[in-house]
């Protein structure tokens, strides 16, 4: 099995801010700007919550409710109104996609996906981000691949209930791709069966990646059992053993700033199934339509 980092959500280049934690600690991830998406900001929603105000607040109006979002990955039966049949669905393509494909990410590999964030807070009636926190990644839900899809070869009427997708529109593409989920997995040594994919609802130490120490959202503090060595292939995008730094029970990365997908295979590194499965355990899966 694969785990693939997935960094995705608002950050400085796509949407031009980070992610808020609001002031419940619920961590609230904004989909990227998407011209093209038949999907509104107004139509989405977090918790009890629209997406459009929070947008627009903390963009200064340069993102809207009525422009489109690009609802991806999209793990949550209740964001936004579902056909029959809906499953929480990836798409990718481009440079990433082809990262994934040459790495052989395939059904049975598992998305872990990150984003930055900041804290926020209702100022004068208008969110903002609260003055002097800092922007910092953490973990914010998970995927399990059941299926893959070359949308290009989908036969018409496949998959009706992703009509709605981003990667379902748009001008043919033969690197685009939908990575659909698991209902449940297990690993390799038959444990307990985990929901295939689902959110962390709020912040917590586990799920934050950048060191603590550090003013760089991008200097990661990581289980010990992430240092490479020996025989072990690194993350990907992390060759250099420069980017590491090993002090148990953790290990130090500098993470690359650029990237999408930075993919791990598990077989080598088997402490990480422990870690995975505790993390898993906190967060809110099964977030299939009843």
């Amino acid at each position: 099995m694969r785990l693939i980092l997935s960094r995705k959500g608002f950050d400085s280049s796509a949407g031009g801010c980070p992610n808020p934690v609001l002031p419940d600690g619920s961590l609230c991830v904004l989909p990227i700007p998407d011209q093209a998406s038949r999907v509104r900001y107004r139509d989405v929603m977090f918790e009890q919550r629209r997406l459009d105000r929070l947008v627009r607040d903390l963009t200064g109006g340069r993102v809207r409710g009525g422009h489109g979002a690009h609802l991806d990955p999209d793990l949550i039966a209740s964001a936004y109104p579902r056909a029959d049949g809906w499953r929480p669905v990836l798409g990718q393509t481009g440079a990433a996609q082809g990262h994934l494909r040459n790495q052989g990410v395939r059904a049975g590999d598992l998305f872990l996906f990150f984003g930055v964030f900041r804290n926020a807070e209702i100022h004068q009636r208008r969110w903002r981000f609260v003055p002097g926190s800092r922007p910092f990644h953490a973990i914010w839900g998970w995927l399990h691949v059941a299926e893959v899809h070359a949308v290009d070869e989908l036969p018409t009427g496949a998959l009706p209930w992703a009509d709605y997708h981003p990667h379902r529109h748009g001008q043919p593409d033969p690197g685009n791709t939908l990575y659909v989920s698991s209902s449940s997995f297990q690993w390799s040594n038959g444990t307990e069966a985990l929901p295939g994919s689902g959110v962390f609802p709020e912040l917590q130490e586990a799920l934050v990646l950048t060191d603590p120490d550090s003013r760089l959202p991008t200097r990661w503090r990581l289980p010990s059992g992430f240092f490479p060595g020996g025989d072990r292939p690194p993350l990907s995008y992390h060759s250099r053993a420069d980017r590491w730094q090993l002090a148990p029970p953790w290990c130090y990365l500098t993470a690359a700033a650029r990237g999408q997908e930075f993919v791990l295979d598990l077989g080598a590194y088997p402490d990480l199934t422990d870690w995975l499965t505790g993390l898993l355990r906190t967060g809110r899966g099964g977030q299939h339509p009843r």
